[in-house]
């Protein structure tokens, strides 16, 4: 596919296709490649499987799928060149909006639309696994299938992109390195804050639109830092808190004002398909795939059987491999007794798992590592070290300015469960994010 770089609307050069398959196969990508030759390119972002089966004349529905293929094909081929070569003059109005497929992205696209802007859609391929429920996945080619009929059904131009290899190397390669050295990553914060958003963001700098919406929880507080969402039972602050506030200067997030009943409500009252459609709870990667099978198939990490020991050492059973427990855990541990046991340590190295009652995972501090603070460290009273997790009282340890500070401790108000290594901690300043880190080790 080519795209003139002189066009002001980036018009559509030339395209070609090379299929082989049934003849419905073949004339529907002879179809896309009519339909797209000399179109603008966002007028392009438009043709989905409908226009190109009514352009043969309409498609029984055995021979329905020729269509959907060679829509894949035309989006995925106008993504990338896109992504390369496209170059629109700025446009006010317009905004990109991220779209995942799921109710909370389609509503964010829609409240863009009714505010008068002109509303791109964008969804990103990130993962594709034969071992995975693809429909599962807010990433999958399903996922992106499913967002841009959406996005067409709204009215919108729609793209996509393959960032599958970006995907693998950015977030994936690191979360296996990650559990293999005995941590316990958050890959979403890596994601939102190096690789996703970032494309996105850069594609709508190509699209002529400084401004990107997308579905998450979450407000922006002085044009540049996060605010928690109104509806803190939703609230995604924690997983967006490695954004660069030059990144959020530019982000929008239309819920934030939200509470999820509303924003079904919304999806409902406007027909949207997916208004019924339940959160996705795995990690997009995972999507049904069994945490253990994915890390062997994906990271060779497979089992090793060790023992699991109290604080002073004694054997109180056996594991199948440290590397998939984590600190504060309780079940799986298949240990019997009278009182509850939780990891207290994993050491993969030793293959060791160590566990003990509840009073000695409790800690007044932690020692979190590779700190961004965008206020000063007196600014800092609250932590959390869970996406959804409860937000405790704290203090820095130190009086330091804003920046980046390579090792931090933090001093909890009251004790609390320990957290396992790798975990992000996210500061707070009443409802603003003023940092984060990477947890180290207990205080």
């Amino acid at each position: 596919m080519a795209i003139d770089p002189e066009s002001p609307q980036a018009r559509i050069e030339d395209a070609g296709f090379d299929a082989s398959g049934c003849g419905a196969t073949i004339a529907a990508g002879s179809a896309a490649v009519g339909l797209l030759r000399g179109t603008p390119l966002l007028a392009a972002a438009r043709i989905g499987a409908n226009q190109i089966a009514r352009e043969l004349g309409g498609l029984s529905a055995a021979k329905r799928h020729a269509a959907e293929l060679a829509a894949d094909a035309l989006h995925r081929a106008l993504g990338g060149a896109a992504r390369e070569r496209a170059a629109l003059a700025p446009a006010a109005r317009r905004t990109l909006v991220a779209m995942s497929g799921g109710v909370d992205s389609a509503v964010a696209a829609l409240l863009v639309a009714r505010g008068g802007a002109e509303a791109v859609g964008v969804t990103l391929e990130l993962w594709s696994d034969p071992e995975n429920d693809g429909d599962l996945s807010c990433c999958s080619a399903q996922a992106v299938r499913g967002a841009r009929e959406l996005a067409h059904g709204l009215g919108m131009p729609h793209l996509s992109i393959d960032l599958r290899a970006e995907f693998r190397a950015g977030v994936v390669d690191h979360w296996l390195a990650d559990h293999a050295a005995g941590l316990t990553p958050n890959p979403c914060v890596r994601c939102n804050g190096s690789v996703r958003l970032d494309a996105m963001l850069e594609l709508a700098e190509r699209l002529g639109s400084r401004t990107l919406a997308t579905g998450h929880y979450a407000r922006v507080h002085d044009g540049r830092l996060l605010r928690v969402a109104a509806d803190e039972g939703k609230d995604q602050s924690y997983v967006l808190s490695a954004l660069a506030p030059e990144s959020l200067a530019r982000l929008r997030f239309p819920l934030g004002e939200m509470r999820k009943p509303e924003v079904r409500e919304l999806a409902v009252g406007a027909g949207l398909a997916v208004a019924g459609r339940r959160d996705s709870q795995d990690l997009c990667f995972l999507a049904g795939t069994r945490q253990d099978a994915f890390l062997e198939r994906h990271g060779g990490i497979g089992a090793r059987p060790g023992p699991v020991v109290d604080e002073e050492g004694n054997v109180l059973g056996e594991h199948a491999g440290a590397h998939p427990y984590t600190v504060g855990q309780r079940r799986g541990l298949g240990i019997g007794g009278v009182a509850p046991l939780y990891v207290l340590a994993t050491d993969v190295r030793a293959n060791t798992v160590t566990v003990g009652p509840r009073h000695q995972l409790l800690a007044r501090g932690l020692s979190v590592r590779d700190v961004t603070l965008h206020r000063d460290g007196g600014s800092v009273d609250g932590l959390r070290v869970r996406a959804h997790g409860r937000k405790f009282a704290c203090r820095l340890a130190q009086d330091l300015n804003a920046g980046r500070h390579p090792h931090v401790g933090v001093v909890l108000q009251a004790a609390a469960e320990r957290t396992a290594p790798g975990q992000l901690a996210c500061l707070y300043s009443g409802e603003v994010v003023v940092g984060y880190g990477t947890v180290a080790s207990r205080g």
